[in-house]
């Protein structure tokens, strides 16, 4: 067969692979890539190709990919129905003249969530947006890994059941996840109507690189004595990554469960975007809880009990020192949920900033911070028996009484038309309604560039 890449490249016949393991660096899987990578300037933002002088090319394009796809096939059987689907759909959005693209009969066929298996790869092909990544929904060619050790298994087996979670590796990917993106869900790809969707994946690597280099600079910066374990966290990437798959698989569960209102978080809307940070904060409060539960239970084996403490640290360290820091000041309400952990913990004096010097008082933490978590899910019990409105005015109480608002906020001052309609109290929400700290305005002067240098991290780069 005969690939076009680009313009001035042919790659000829390539070789057989004959092992899943070298997938990643065969003739054929870079031909794919190479392919997938030629075809991403000729679309637009809903995936679709418009100029008819492109089409030619694209169609060499198409051809190039659907080779590949069925010479790459045999390594992954388990995906047999998938990828036959996926060939049919590159080849029905060329014929029908690269219109929006439709990969529904593919994503439908793919189910990653029946084999969770340590090691198992997947081969990845779809026109589709990166969250964190791109907006636009171009063909992106991943090769993954799945994350599953044992301890994890019993874990999702019993108590924190989570059929839908998969936790996965970077074996290689194109150019919309060398970026922040950090997860693959099926709601990103372009289809003709949305399905029921069945799994949603994480990289766990890229979660552990980033974790690993951004904390080993913010200890450095603060001068924070690190416990033992947790130093050996920040030196052993494979660690870390099953750390980062015991908290991911009990915060993902965590937004379908507990006394949850039924709006703000199960309908989705435009809201203030404290809520949102709230919500995310309550699941990943939710995981540290269980990991203190599972540290203090004499029915915990050493394997569970040793990630567990370590997930302590991971929604600390992750919270405080990148989240807080990350991204704009624009409704950053994964930063918001960080600066508040951060403020709860120092006011209530377990964290500690004197002589210039970072310090925690861990033997308290748990405490503290499992006392956070029963503030949020009091917020949350009683909505049920209030209106929207007084829901929204509690939950910001409950974030204004750690987090000073800006000083011209309408929303410290109850400034609000009350009277009005929701989308009137959301559009009086400042963009960064609480600003950062002095202390994280000085950090972030030290942090910023190495948390951007994490973009397109993963497993092997740090």
């Amino acid at each position: 067969m005969s690939q076009i890449t680009n313009e001035k490249s042919i790659i000829g016949e390539p070789e057989v692979v004959e092992d899943v393991a070298d997938v990643a660096t065969s003739a054929t899987w870079l031909a794919l890539k190479a392919a997938a990578t030629d075809i991403r300037p000729l679309q637009v933002q809903d995936g679709s190709i418009p100029k008819a002088a492109d089409h030619a090319k694209a169609r060499r394009l198409v051809a190039a990919i659907t080779s590949a796809i069925a010479e790459l096939a045999p390594l992954f059987p388990h995906d047999d129905e998938y990828l036959v689907a996926l060939v049919a759909d590159f080849d029905r959005w060329a014929s029908e003249g690269f219109g929006v693209p439709d990969f529904y009969d593919s994503l439908v066929a793919f189910h990653p969530e029946r084999s969770r298996v340590n090691g198992l790869r997947h081969l990845v092909v779809f026109p589709m947006y990166t969250q964190n990544g791109s907006n636009d929904r171009l063909v992106e060619a991943v090769l993954i890994e799945v994350v599953w050790p044992e301890f994890v298994a019993e874990l999702e087996a019993g108590e924190y059941s989570n059929k839908l979670f998969v936790p996965i590796r970077f074996l290689d990917f194109t150019a919309g996840y060398d970026t922040n993106a950090a997860v693959l869900f099926p709601e990103t790809v372009a289809v003709r109507e949305t399905p029921k969707f069945t799994w949603g994946a994480i990289f766990a690597d890229r979660e552990a690189a980033r974790f690993r280099r951004v904390v080993k600079a913010a200890s450095e910066i603060t001068g924070l004595d690190l416990p033992a374990d947790a130093a050996e966290l920040l030196e052993d990437q494979h660690l870390a990554e099953e750390t980062f798959v015991m908290w991911d698989l009990i915060h993902d569960r965590t937004h379908m469960r507990g006394d949850l209102p039924f709006d703000p978080f199960m309908i989705k809307q435009r809201m203030p975007y404290f809520l949102y940070s709230l919500e995310e904060l309550r699941c990943d409060l939710t995981a540290f809880r269980e990991s203190v539960k599972l540290v203090r239970s004499d029915d915990t084996d050493a394997v569970t009990r040793k990630h567990a403490q370590l997930v302590q640290y991971t929604v600390i360290f992750d919270r405080i020192f990148r989240f807080a820091l990350t991204g704009s000041r624009v409704r950053n309400y994964d930063g918001l949920g960080g600066q508040l952990l951060f403020a709860w913990m120092h006011q209530h004096h377990v964290l500690h900033w004197t002589d210039t010097t970072l310090s925690i008082d861990w033997d308290e933490v748990p405490d503290v911070v499992n006392a956070l978590g029963d503030a949020i899910g009091d917020l949350y019990w009683r909505s049920i028996d209030r209106p929207k409105v007084a829901h929204w005015l509690a939950a910001y109480d409950l974030v204004s009484a750690t987090l000073a608002p800006h000083p011209a906020s309408k929303w410290a001052r109850r400034d609000l038309p009350l009277d009005g309609l929701p989308k009137d109290l959301t559009n009086a929400v400042m963009d960064d309604e609480f600003p950062l700290s002095m202390f994280y305005e000085a950090l972030s002067r030290k942090m910023t560039a190495v948390i951007e240098s994490t973009a397109g991290i993963t497993g092997t780069s740090v």
